[in-house]
């Protein structure tokens, strides 16, 4: 993670998730731009989302885990033999949780932020609580940032420290969740 100012705060949030290997192997999986991993974006929506929601008196510790957890698809979605892009729009989400669900005990606040952080793309997955409209919100923040290039100003230029578990070293030795079809 970054040197951000509430680094030590956020980490308490999401400590048990971090250790995860499934949320570690995210860091093998390109995001919207180039050099960003789904790992430094995920990450990034999570700690954004963790202060808007500590300023806004909001559950910060469930925006955290949510905006870690929210594209957690485990799946290369740039890659259209797999799902095709319209699929990854509307469905992504829906693995994610289910995966989520597969390895973590989840909040009714973690669920609801992870099914619904695709909203407006996905109509009929409509907010219900105020966590996941500012993880929602934060995630197309953060997107934009990473296709305009400022992620490096975002995080102050520095690279994450890579504390990638041995037995994920090496993307061919990745075993993802695989999502459900259709």
């Amino acid at each position: 993670m970054w040197n951000f100012q509430y680094k030590s705060e956020y980490e308490a949030c999401v400590a048990d998730l971090e250790r995860s290997g499934a949320v570690q192997s995210m860091r093998f999986l390109p995001q919207h731009a180039e050099g960003v991993s789904t790992y430094d974006h995920a990450s990034l929506v999570a700690y954004t989302s963790f202060r808007v929601c500590s300023v806004l008196g909001l559950d910060a510790r469930a925006a955290a885990r949510g905006g870690l957890l929210h594209d957690l698809f485990l799946y290369n979605w740039q890659d259209h033999s797999i799902h095709s892009f319209l699929d990854h729009m509307e469905n992504h989400p829906r693995y994610a949780l289910e995966n989520a669900e597969a390895l973590f005990a989840l909040t009714d606040t973690e669920r609801d932020i992870i099914a619904t952080h695709m909203w407006p793309a996905t109509p009929t997955k409509f907010y219900h609580r105020w966590e996941s409209l500012v993880v929602s919100c934060m995630d197309k923040v953060c997107a934009v940032a990473e296709l305009l290039r400022l992620f490096p100003l975002i995080t102050r230029g520095k690279k994450q420290a890579r504390h990638v578990p041995a037995a994920l070293e090496a993307p061919a030795r990745l075993t993802f969740l695989q999502p459900k079809a259709g």
